[in-house]
């Protein structure tokens, strides 16, 4: 069976400008929809994280206010007890073999602003992963990612690519725009990414080339469906 990388990160906090520590983790919509998604398609699905620990969902990512109604939240917490087992045992992602995968996946929440961004192994495998043709999905705050990669010249490889992310105004919206000591559109766009923005937490999805993003947790589903697409249809 056709396995899908998913790289989450492996954090609990986010450090803020003034150094306070922020709980957060993974968000919980972003894993479980598209896991989910890629195992009715008929896919296997294999966790990575740094150094194989098990990730932290972010709470605030179960609330229903964050889900769009109780039901959606029960049906978010119930599918991530059900592969409990898996996310408690992930693999190292720096033992990860990309070609053991169809697809890679990075799930946002504010961890990946914390340890993703600054992780070499994980920039080695995005590369590889962008060179190699195989669809590369990254989700809401995971294009922080991004930033960890480049090529031996020290040139980023994602440079003018369409892609979108966890916007400012998102992030003014959220209550953390002040509070960040960064913002992950302004970084992107530094590093000469053709960033493109939707309406505030609307669905919004872009691909370019095997590049596919999503600019926030209600562009989880769509995201996974294009990448399953590619899949089934090349």
């Amino acid at each position: 069976m056709t396995a899908i990388l998913f790289v989450v990160t492996g954090v609990d906090h986010w450090t803020l400008a003034d150094g306070t520590p922020h709980p957060t983790g993974y968000w919980a919509e972003e894993l479980a929809t598209p896991h989910r998604l890629f195992r009715e398609a008929g896919f296997d699905v294999t966790i990575a994280t740094p150094g194989g620990v098990a990730p932290t969902v972010d709470a605030v990512s179960l609330a229903a206010a964050s889900t769009g109604g109780k039901e959606q939240a029960d049906a978010i917490a119930a599918y991530l007890a059900s592969i409990r087992a898996d996310l408690e045992n992930p693999l190292k992602l720096e033992e990860v073999d990309l070609d053991a995968h169809a697809a890679v996946l990075y799930p946002g929440g504010h961890g990946p602003m914390e340890d993703l961004v600054v992780n070499a192994d994980s920039g080695r495998l995005l590369t590889a992963a962008l060179d190699s043709g195989k669809p590369l999905a990254v989700l809401c705050h995971a294009p922080a990612a991004l930033l960890a990669a480049r090529r031996q010249d020290g040139s980023w490889p994602f440079a003018g690519y369409r892609m979108t992310g966890f916007t400012n105004t998102e992030e003014t919206t959220a209550g953390f725009a002040d509070k960040a000591k960064w913002l992950l559109q302004d970084r992107l766009v530094e590093l000469g990414a053709d960033f493109q923005a939707a309406a505030p937490f609307s669905e919004h999805v872009v691909a370019d080339r095997n590049l596919h993003t999503g600019q926030n947790p209600a562009s989880s589903e769509q995201l996974a469906r294009n990448v399953i697409d590619t899949l089934n249809h090349g």
